[in-house]
């Protein structure tokens, strides 16, 4: 027994040593990033961005809100951030014992030149809704793959037609479960999870792209 508890105690150690140590090359390779990117970028806490971002549903989930390994800066000429979101909450099981869950969000935002009506796009089945479109019909579309794939809700029905022009359908189909909110002058892109320093660009050109199909007939009007 005393061998087992030495042994379990260094399994535990060498744990610790080795997420610590993981956790400073992945710090580390944020950081490179930002400034291969030339972005600014934050490590720490930040309690705001969860309040500046209220509109997308999970932000107002749970408790501990906050947002960290923050980049701001532009790409391709456009403002954007991005950022790792964590919510947690707690549930009590069937003997009352009680236990917390965390919930581990990346958030790609970009800023539009002119304000739009609230647009939720989100894979069919998708169970954690983002936005607050919660009283707003499916809207449906020509393309029946499309509608299969996609929950598309808006309070404004030709926003939605328009800002799901037959190439952003195309575009969609082509990509597995994204989740995309457009809000006043802010378009997001949201995950599950959290991704490596050498993920982050390619979703980052994801959002660049959707930006790019947004046909700019809709940023000429008033």
């Amino acid at each position: 027994m005393p061998l087992l508890f030495v042994l379990f105690v260094v399994f535990v150690i060498v744990a610790i040593i080795y997420t610590a140590i993981a956790k400073q090359k992945r710090q580390a390779a944020l950081q490179q990033l930002a400034i291969s990117l030339n972005f600014r970028f934050s490590p720490h806490k930040d309690n705001n961005i969860p309040r500046r971002f209220h509109f997308l549903e999970d932000f107002g989930k749970g408790t501990n809100r906050y947002a960290q390994n923050i980049f701001t800066g532009e790409f391709n000429g456009e403002a954007v951030t991005f950022f790792e979101y964590h919510y947690q909450t707690s549930s009590s099981d069937s003997d009352g014992s009680r236990y917390t869950q965390h919930h581990h969000f990346t958030i790609f935002a970009l800023s539009l030149p002119r304000s739009f009506a609230e647009l939720v796009i989100k894979p069919e089945g998708f169970f954690a809704k983002l936005g607050q479109a919660l009283g707003f019909d499916d809207i449906d579309f020509e393309s029946l793959d499309f509608s299969r794939r996609y929950q598309v809700k808006s309070n404004d029905k030709k926003f939605a037609y328009d800002f799901c022009n037959a190439r952003m359908i195309d575009y969609l189909l082509n990509e597995q479960n994204l989740v995309i909110e457009v809000e006043g002058r802010t378009l997001a892109l949201a995950y599950r999870g959290k991704f490596s320093a050498y993920e982050l660009p390619g979703h980052l050109r994801k959002l660049q792209k959707i930006r790019s199909l947004i046909p700019s007939h809709l940023f000429a009007q008033p």
